[in-house]
């Protein structure tokens, strides 16, 4: 008896089972789990996604064919053994060359599915699942090949090589690797990396990612390594990376541009610019001076990095350079009373080894003794090294920076790197913004000399001060940084704003060289585009890295000069428009929908507010130095901030494309969707509208993936996607575009399990255009073969 109702329950579960995709950069869709395995067993375990335990991404371009080498681990958590499909959807345009793939060391036979191929089997996966995380590459190949079942607590290695030829667009070579789809795993990554390695013909002038942070090293001007990596993580983008070659300056543009946005229809750029320095041409001839703080507090360790850090800049001084050194505490000990030849760095170092730390901080007085050497026809770089608060002489932060602002040149760049915590970050931050530099600040646990090095070796060699850029006739806003730095051999800036329209414009970019005499470069016919919808790979990040540097330098304003309305607006409509968390900005989270006009200004009342209503923040300690660094480094973001929000569990923030999606109620609605103002279009979940919509855009098939509702904005309309028995009766929107959705079953896995079972999932059955009577008619054989079950189970007690 105890066998019958085992196996009566094994049908159950066979009727009611589901599949969960596992998702990683390639995707194993499972067969659906089996029963619990010993008859009559009371539990039967649902199952969990696989784990990755790592992914390893290794790259090889060399003069612009990509060799790609992927190497991941499958873990098998569950009691049950799993097999299933393997996806990997391709990259945007790729023209892949080969595909091999080994499963445990293993070779395994798998097939190259066109774009129209791969989209029929990815739309059937999403009909019959109900679950349309794979709509994202609709629009894409794919590479299909079975996986070999992986047992109880079992792992599976799979590696993947493929090759794919690069193509340049002016001189910008760009490589994208579809990482993004590791976020759908059920557990984060242990480890992730990519890395790449780039060999030209010609010489390599920057290398930049506007989706991962970069660990770049440079080996020669032909050859280049980079590499991203992170641990614990769930990455949520495609790993994109360009490369600029070339003899000539590196100047790139990339733009994107939505007219459709209402109310914003403007576009927003990125400049790539690496300048070039001829074997003839010397660096302009700079001054640097040091100003090292040497009280008491910096006793220790503290000042013996600082002393390693005055070193390296000294002795990496160009011939034609000259050097200012001193250091403060109660007073002011200077090496020289004024600017010295780069020869006499060896006495300087000699001496500064010779100073020890005690006494306490007279701030005002050492920055008017460094403003007084400065010469005013010479780029000057004041590199400020501080760990505490004015304690002597001076102590108002407000009448130290007046004081400076008043005696220091307008040719002077201020560099300030604040140790600890008791640094004032509001004067630091003020100092640097007010003199064209930035505020680095060095954390308890970090090394000073390293950051200072690090960032003097980026300084080293000017090319180009003074920096300034003319777009033309084309209307610019908002570029940032703001103000442009000077430009440095072999280092690359990345510059951001905002443009109206669009069109072909002459740049000019200007600025002074190392003769100190004008100089003046002129990039011809640059193309800002008028509209990117159309685009299969328009660079859909470079609003939100504007966005961030945007917000950044408006927290940073309320932060050193007070809050205001208009700013706070602007922070929080920028916020929520890209997804952006701030301080001020937690409603991303709390608030049930915070979408619409009404809305955003009602939020941003009660922001302002309640910042009025606050005591003065301080300017020190712990809490202020970890702000002052977090907005510092947003208002000099160059990638694109991922969006990690946690509320009870389940991710609330989402970003498809240029678009942010907010979880309200179950809906993941537009962050540009205004309730109040515009109606719905309602598509049913899983009709052929469905997937019509899916194929017009990429945009639209990223939107969609996110769940079974969502409400999305394009093209001037608003979408909703709705589930059965939502929507009274409605006409078909997509008619022209709208075709019957293609028989593609048998792309499907397989099972190789005896009588295998269907990969379908029976509540599929009862889609919204299906009548009840149907289902329950699909299910008579199955209630005749557990009715026959059940009278042969009779028959054999009554035998007994």
């Amino acid at each position: 008896m105890n066998q019958f109702f085992g196996l009566l329950l094994a049908l159950v579960m066979l009727l009611a089972g589901s599949l969960q995709p596992v998702k990683a950069d390639g995707i194993i869709i499972p067969h659906p789990p089996l029963p619990c395995p010993n008859w009559g067993c009371e539990e039967i375990r649902p199952m969990h996604q696989l784990v990755i335990r790592y992914h390893d991404v290794e790259v090889e371009i060399v003069n612009q064919i990509a060799r790609v080498r992927v190497d991941q681990v499958f873990y098998n958590p569950n009691d049950w053994e799993i097999e299933g499909v393997y996806l990997f959807p391709l990259p945007v345009d790729a023209t892949v060359t080969n595909f091999v793939l080994w499963v445990d060391g293993k070779p395994v036979s798998g097939k190259v599915l066109e774009a129209g191929e791969a989209r029929q089997t990815y739309e059937t996966i999403v009909s019959q699942m109900r679950d349309p995380a794979l709509l994202e590459y609709v629009n894409r190949g794919a590479f299909q090949a079975s996986i070999y079942p992986i047992p109880p607590e079992g792992e599976r290695r799979v590696e993947l090589e493929y090759s794919q030829p690069l193509t340049a667009e002016e001189g910008l070579v760009k490589f994208v690797y579809p990482l993004n789809t590791e976020k759908f795993s059920g557990w984060p990554l242990e480890n992730v990396r990519v890395s790449v390695k780039i060999e030209s013909a010609q010489p390599i002038r920057a290398v930049y990612s506007p989706s991962h942070p970069l660990a770049t090293f440079w080996e020669g001007e032909n050859e280049v390594s980079a590499s991203y990596e992170e641990t614990e993580v769930l990455p949520d983008k495609d790993f994109t990376l360009y490369y600029s070659i070339g003899e000539e300056q590196a100047f790139h543009l990339l733009s994107y541009r939505d007219p459709s946005n209402a109310g914003d229809t403007d576009g927003t750029f990125l400049l790539l610019l690496a300048p070039a320095q001829a074997e003839n041409q010397e660096a302009v001839a700079k001054d640097v001076i040091v100003v090292l703080d040497r009280s008491g507090s910096m006793d220790g360790e503290k000042f013996v990095q600082a002393q390693t850090a005055a070193r390296y800049v000294l002795e990496h001084l160009n011939p034609q350079d000259r050097f200012y050194l001193s250091t403060f505490s109660s007073g002011v000990e200077n090496f020289s009373s004024s600017l010295q030849p780069a020869e006499r760095a060896g006495e300087a170092v000699r001496w500064l080894e010779q100073m020890g730390a005690s006494g306490s901080t007279d701030i005002n007085r050492a920055l008017l003794e460094a403003a007084r050497v400065a010469d005013k026809e010479r780029p000057t770089y004041l590199i400020f090294l501080t760990d505490g608060l004015p304690t002597e002489g001076e102590t108002n932060s407000n009448a130290i920076l007046t004081n400076f602002l008043k005696d220091a040149p307008a040719n002077l760049r201020l560099f300030s790197f604040g140790v600890g915590w008791d640094v004032d970050t509001l004067l630091l931050d003020s100092l640097a913004q007010e003199h064209h530099g930035l505020s680095q600040y060095i954390q308890p646990g970090e090394d000073l000399d390293e950051k200072v090095s690090a960032f003097y070796a980026r300084i080293n060699s000017p090319v180009l001060t003074d920096v300034k850029l003319d777009f033309g006739n084309l209307r610019v806003t908002d570029v940032f940084p703001a103000p442009l730095p000077d430009l440095f051999a072999g280092t690359q800036l990345v510059i951001t704003g905002r443009y109206a329209e669009g069109g072909t414009t002459n740049v000019r970019l200007t600025g002074k060289g190392s003769d100190g005499r004008p100089m003046s470069i002129t990039f011809e016919a640059q193309r800002f585009e008028t509209d990117s919808r159309e685009k299969a790979a328009a660079p859909a990040d470079l609003p939100r890295i504007w966005a961030t540097r945007k917000i950044g330098y408006l927290l940073n304003q309320v932060r050193l000069q007070g809050p205001n309305k208009e700013t706070i607006e602007q922070i929080v409509r920028l916020s929520v428009r890209y997804g952006i968390l701030t301080p001020y900005t937690s409603y991303l989270v709390t608030e049930p929908a915070p979408v619409g006009e009404a809305n955003m200004q009602r939020i941003a009342e009660e922001v302002f507010e309640s910042l009025q209503a606050m005591p003065t923040q301080a300017s020190f300690g712990q809490d202020a130095v970890e702000k002052a660094a977090g907005q510092g480094a947003m208002s000099q973001a160059e990638v694109a901030p991922s969006v990690i929000v946690q509320g009870e569990d389940v991710q609330r923030v989402q970003v498809a494309g240029t678009k942010t999606f907010v979880l309200t109620d179950g809906v993941w609605v537009d962050t540009q969707f205004d309730p109040q103002k515009t109606q719905t279009i309602k598509v049913s979940f899983l009709s052929a509208d469905y997937f019509a919509l899916a194929a017009q855009s990429d945009e639209l098939a990223s939107a969609l993936a996110l769940g079974e509702r969502v409400i999305v904005v394009s093209g001037g309309k608003v979408y909703e996607t709705i589930t059965s028995g939502e929507a009274d009766e409605m006409k078909p929107f997509l008619q022209s575009t709208t075709t019957p959705l293609p028989d593609v079953s048998s792309t499907l896995p397989q099972s190789r399990t005896p009588n295998p079972q269907p990969v379908v999932n029976p509540v599929v059955t009862a889609a919204p255009e299906t009548p009840i009577s149907t289902v329950l008619i699909s299910f008579l054989p199955w209630v005749g073969l557990i009715g026959a079950l059940f009278l042969a189970a009779l028959i054999a007690l009554k035998k007994r």
